[in-house]
């Protein structure tokens, strides 16, 4: 049995592991379309309205877009080298970014999540620019989720690229699955924390990740 392997590339012709998906045909745009007005118009849409009539197209893009994460984004590969690379581990970079406003789909009933992320961690021998942990948490949260994988996703994903002592990331978001349907509860938001590491073994670190927060800082940078 034979085994084709794809290996999916960006424009530039540099690999882009995280894209997973390639660009609608027509054929499958018009399918899609169909597929929507027939469920719209029997929940009670007027396609025949000027305000119903595109929506369909409208809902099949909007949908392409907000899930735009399973396309990858090949600019997360690029790291520099500690700038201090002899320096004991206590002198090394502790960096947080946040907070990261994002908006996402639950995967349970395709509501939007609307919250904001602060992604930490411990430097060893790399880092990575600031705009790519904000590029972090936009590739997973443009996609089908849940909150508690979006943590792990993110912390998984910084993990891979600079192999850090450790890794932190503190997500409160609000789900419109809670909000419009079901308890309809309008005040709840749900927060989630992955400490990993030296975050875990070390209570400083964890400290140090929560005064950072409270400090509500957009990017900080001090000695751990």
């Amino acid at each position: 049995m034979s085994v084709t392997k794809t290996v999916l590339v960006t424009e530039a012709g540099q690999d882009n592991p995280h894209k997973t998906r390639e660009v609608l045909t027509d054929k499958e745009r018009a399918r899609f379309e169909e597929y929507a007005a027939e469920i719209f118009s029997r929940m009670g849409l007027n396609l025949n309205s000027p305000g119903g009539r595109d929506t369909p197209r409208r809902w099949v893009t909007a949908l392409w877009d907000m899930t735009e994460g399973y396309d990858g984004d090949p600019k997360l590969n690029s790291v520099f080298p500690d700038e201090c690379p002899r320096c004991p581990d206590e002198d090394r970079e502790h960096i947080l970014e946040g907070p990261i406003e994002f908006t996402g789909l639950c995967e349970h009933h395709t509501s939007p999540i609307r919250g904001s992320a602060w992604v930490g961690y411990l430097a060893s021998e790399r880092l990575i620019g600031l705009s790519k942990l904000t590029r972090i948490v936009r590739l997973y949260s443009k996609r089908f989720t849940s909150q508690e994988r979006l943590s792990n996703d993110i912390a998984n994903e910084l993990g891979s690229i600079v192999q850090p002592r450790g890794v932190a990331v503190f997500i409160e978001a609000e789900h419109l699955c809670t909000q419009a349907r079901g308890v309809r509860d309008l005040g709840s938001r749900t927060r989630t924390i992955v400490m990993r590491g030296a975050y875990d073994q070390d209570t400083r670190f964890s400290q140090e990740f929560w005064h950072m927060i409270e400090q509500r800082g957009n990017s900080t940078r001090i000695g751990a």
